[in-house]
């Protein structure tokens, strides 16, 4: 497959991509060229691209789609530290539509381009995107994912796909089912690839990528270069490019922050104050449990406000129900856990409220990123029990300093001393928080 032009990095105005770190602060303004703003047109990209892209009201590229498209277009390997609300999946999806026109179409049961992402919500997000941005274009693409009948899937997949989007579970599934070849892959995308390690899928990565051929291009997105990441990417990515999009477990400069003190037992209430009093119409909620999100669902739902939860415990069409109506405006309260919100990408998303905090720090700043987002501002509020005060002096460590608290009259805590949460879980557990701890899920039933 031809390489596309070479000069696209050039007219970016960007640095020798060969085997460089290139730092792309999310706040900074696209580059010059020419003294104007640098938009779509000046980077390589095709007219049919062009031309979706402004069908979705884009115009200038963001830092790391300005520095990462030139470097796909090119031919590079991509190693990108890019949070949610980057514009990370456009940032990769456009070029790879560039370079898969210029090559000659799938063949039966042919898979030219695969996306891996860790949940199925990512998955149809991103397959979407693919949808939207090659809509011009002379090309097939398909999202699989676990949840749902595999039937439909085989048979469409074994007419052959351009760019196909998986979780790693059900493409393992339908592979050993020989609905598909990957010996024929030019591209690889590995999407949020620490949330996958931490899903335990890196032993379905390392399978997935031994059917591949050893020659393609290869896009490895992460949040942060943690030395797990830096492990897998070794032996994966020739010679690659590393972008940042923004500093590591750096909060979106466009979310203001605030945390209301209250006591365990009053979250719910305080949350139900907080969207009548405010006036919120849309507000997506995490809960650290399944059992959690439930809960605070159906008492949003009983005293009038529309809501609906979503965790990995919710069949799939629940989910994708749930999530339609939150984008739609039907469902006013959405409540998640944080590996059922990976892949929830809803513009303009005005609240996030952290019902509970996260047993891992970094896991707060991916929560808050859901807001603020495309240079819009957003609002991140956390209610915080005397139980977390450890989960919450880690989380002011990471972000590198404490958060603003305000007391909501009404709810001021009376318990200002507790132990901490039980957050530990027995051997061969995984955490889910608030106590409790549940079976990891095995190879068979992850990412479906």
């Amino acid at each position: 497959m031809p390489l596309a032009a070479s000069t696209a990095q050039r007219r970016a105005g960007g640095q020798d991509l060969g085997g460089s770190v290139q730092s792309v602060p999310a706040g900074s303004p696209t580059a010059p060229v020419a003294g104007l703003a640098v938009e779509f047109a000046n980077l390589g990209l095709s007219e049919p691209l062009l031309k979706a892209v402004a069908a979705k009201g884009y115009r200038t590229p963001s830092p790391i789609q300005l520095q990462c498209i030139p470097a796909v277009l090119d031919g590079h390997d991509v190693m990108a530290a890019a949070q949610t609300g980057t514009g990370k999946t456009a940032g990769f999806t456009l070029p790879l539509l560039e370079r898969l026109r210029h090559g000659p179409p799938a063949r039966a049961g042919q898979v030219r381009a695969l996306v891996l992402t860790p949940t199925r919500e990512l998955a149809a997000q991103v397959a979407e995107s693919v949808t939207a941005y090659g809509r011009y274009l002379d090309l097939r693409s398909d999202v699989i994912f676990g949840g749902v009948s595999p039937n439909p899937q085989i048979s469409r997949l074994r007419q052959g796909t351009d760019v196909l989007v998986a979780t790693p579970g059900r493409l393992m599934d339908l592979h050993q089912q020989r609905a598909l070849r990957l010996d024929r892959v030019e591209i690889l995308v590995l999407d949020e690839a620490d949330r996958m390690l931490d899903m335990g899928f890196i032993r379905d990565i390392r399978r997935i990528i031994a059917l591949m051929p050893e020659k393609r291009q290869n896009l490895l997105f992460s949040a942060t270069f943690s030395p797990e990441i830096r492990k897998l990417a070794t032996g994966l990515l020739h010679q690659p490019v590393q972008l940042q999009a923004s500093p590591e477990n750096q909060a979106a400069p466009l979310v203001e922050q605030l945390l209301h003190p209250c006591d365990m037992a009053r979250k719910g209430e305080l949350l139900s104050h907080l969207i009548r009093n405010n006036g919120w119409q849309q507000v997506l909620v995490f809960s650290r449990t399944k059992h959690g999100a439930n809960k605070v669902a159906e008492r949003l739902e009983q005293e009038g406000l529309a809501a609906a939860a979503i965790h990995g415990n919710k069949s799939q069409g629940a989910r994708t129900r749930a999530l339609a109506g939150f984008k739609s405006g039907e469902v006013r309260v959405l409540v998640a856990t944080d590996i059922a919100a990976r892949g929830i990408d809803i513009h303009q998303l005005p609240h996030v409220v952290n019902l509970d905090l996260p047993n891992v720090a970094e896991d707060y700043v991916h929560r808050i990123g859901r807001t603020g987002r495309a240079g819009e501002k957003g609002h991140a509020i956390s209610l915080v029990a005397a139980e977390e005060h450890e989960l919450l002096r880690a989380i002011e460590r990471l972000v590198g300093s404490p958060l603003p608290r305000q007391e909501v009259p009404g709810f001021e805590p009376t318990v200002h001393s507790a132990p901490p949460l039980d957050l530990s879980g027995g051997r061969g557990r995984r955490r889910d928080g608030g106590g409790h701890s549940q079976a990891r899920p095995s190879r068979r039933t992850r990412g479906r």
